[in-house]
């Protein structure tokens, strides 16, 4: 099998480097790069570590569409080279490593960063909030984000407009929005009625279609619209 990766570095032009490999049954994407690093090509850099499902760090886009490189078994690709490049929308660091710290600066942008509000404590230490309450379970789904990136890479709107926070850090923005403990919901509610953060979204769910988490950042983001349209009307949380 054939596999087409993507590589540069500082001082280098962008090519697709051919690389022979063979499959073998079970091999995913992840098992052959490390095999050509191992045995053909040291100098090939990418980024992984758990290696089961878990991390994330191995995201790149494999045949057009963002994948875990260590979920992604190459007999179940099409037939012909696979094509591996990095994630769109991050700086690259080399080959098919990016630097992924715009998602948090996103983040810090957006103030998605819990605050401890007067409901953060009480008399048993750290307020719990019940896995079987509604709070909990509105905010359930969202809450397994790890970061991966996929779905900003996926998003036409984070590279048609830089200023757009990006599914991710919405996604978390939703998540504090609707947790009680945390003190900051109104200087997060000026923060997404800016021009360019819900209205920018077009929901054409390209976030939700590749996250492996099988979480829906579309669904988190019409939720922030929801209760931004309530509360300009006076009748929705702050």
């Amino acid at each position: 099998m054939v596999l087409k990766v993507f590589r540069w570095s500082p001082g280098s032009r962008e090519r697709l480097q051919k690389y022979w490999v063979k499959a073998r049954q079970g091999m995913t994407v992840l098992d052959a790069l490390v095999e050509l690093q191992r045995n053909s090509d040291a100098t090939l850099a990418f980024r992984y570590a758990c290696r089961v499902g878990m991390c994330g760090s191995c995201a790149m886009v494999v045949n057009g569409r963002e994948r875990w490189a260590c979920r992604t078994l190459l007999s179940n690709l099409a037939r012909g080279p696979v094509t591996v490049r990095p994630l769109y929308q991050f700086p690259l660091i080399r080959d098919l490593v990016v630097d992924m710290a715009p998602i948090k600066n996103k983040m810090l942008e957006m103030k998605a960063v819990f605050v401890p509000g007067r409901r953060a404590m009480d008399g048993d230490g750290f307020a719990q909030i019940g896995s079987r309450t509604r709070e909990r379970r509105a905010i359930d789904a969202a809450i397994e984000c790890i970061g991966c990136g996929m779905c900003v890479s996926a998003c036409t709107m984070v590279s048609h407009d830089p200023n757009f926070p990006g599914p991710a850090a919405l996604n978390r923005v939703f998540t504090l929005q609707r947790d009680s403990r945390d003190g900051a919901h109104a200087d997060r509610s000026q923060a997404v009625l800016a021009e360019d953060v819900l209205t920018r979204c077009h929901g054409q769910a390209n976030c939700t279609a590749v996250c492996p988490m099988e979480i829906s950042p579309t669904d988190s983001i019409l939720a922030l619209r929801r209760r931004a349209v309530l509360r300009l009307f006076g009748i929705g949380p702050r």
